[in-house]
């Protein structure tokens, strides 16, 4: 018997190396910028505060957004799917999403708006504030249950729960208009990253075993590679890889798997057989 356990743990241990995996954590935070490419944020370094996180973390380099306009790569970094490429989409969403997937596992969540007019507000746009950047308001299962509705939260409340430390599983943060560097620049794109990301890079509970991602939607208009162009994606924290560029080709499919994996929930159909930002982590 001794003997057939000791097997059993050498098997083990060789599957978990032969397969590797990513870690999971407690502490996931989603950031998404706006329509500008590799080149002006990283090559040209219009964004200081966000190129030095990606010099002392994981940049990766051959990341490219899956859509212009903005509304499919946001569906597909939280359902694994387009939903539709019309930003003046008025529909809702009926499918399983990372948010489902959230609740089915007795995970926590909230989404953080910047500019969103009160809490669980899942109206139109009310600018700054846009609908199209906010994917989960589209979500019949946050819509259609009062207790989730009220995890859609002005941004304020990320730095309030920061000093309590009441960071959910899983957070995604999203600028408004002027600031995730669509109509404001990069410069104010950068500065209010700055002002939010700080303090989440300090917080103790973060420190543990926090994963920050900053990603890009999609680059300029101008460029269509592989539908959406070359956009920068920067993985942040302790478990992440210091001083590390991945050039493994990436879409937001892959940042989806990813987030599910290192929530750890399981895999959609959808995204069964995507590569996940694996090489990110040590």
């Amino acid at each position: 018997m001794k003997r057939i356990f000791i097997i059993v743990a050498i098997l083990t241990l060789c599957a978990a190396s032969m397969f590797g995996g990513t870690p999971q954590s407690k502490h996931v935070v989603l950031v998404v910028e706006e329509n500008h490419s590799f080149d002006a944020v990283i090559t040209r370094g219009g964004m200081p505060y966000l190129k030095s996180l990606a010099e002392r973390y994981t940049l990766l380099t051959n990341y490219y957004g899956n859509h212009h306009p903005s509304i499919g790569n946001y569906f597909m970094m939280t359902t694994g799917q387009t939903i539709s490429t019309n930003d003046g989409y008025n529909g809702t969403v009926p499918y399983d999403n990372l948010i489902s997937q959230l609740v089915t596992a007795n995970k926590t969540w909230k989404a953080y708006g910047d500019s969103l007019p009160e809490q669980g507000y899942i109206g139109g746009n009310e600018r700054p504030y846009v609908k199209k950047h906010f994917p989960i308001a589209y979500f019949e299962n946050v819509r259609n249950d009062p207790a989730q509705r009220k995890n859609l939260v002005p941004a304020e409340q990320f730095i309030a729960d920061l000093r309590t430390q009441g960071l959910p599983d899983f957070s995604m943060l999203i600028p408004n208009l002027d600031h995730d560097a669509h109509d404001g620049s990069l410069k104010e794109a950068d500065d209010w990253l700055r002002r939010y990301i700080e303090p989440l890079l300090a917080n103790p509970d973060f420190q543990k075993d926090g994963i920050l991602i900053v990603t890009f939607d999609e680059s300029v208009k101008s460029d269509p590679d592989h539908g959406g162009g070359h956009i920068t994606t920067v993985v942040i924290g302790p478990l992440a890889k210091e001083h590390f560029a991945d050039a493994t080709f990436y879409q937001h499919e892959s940042l989806f798997a990813t987030l599910e994996q290192i929530l750890g929930l399981p895999r959609l159909k959808l995204v069964e057989n995507v590569a996940a930002i694996e090489n990110a982590f040590k």
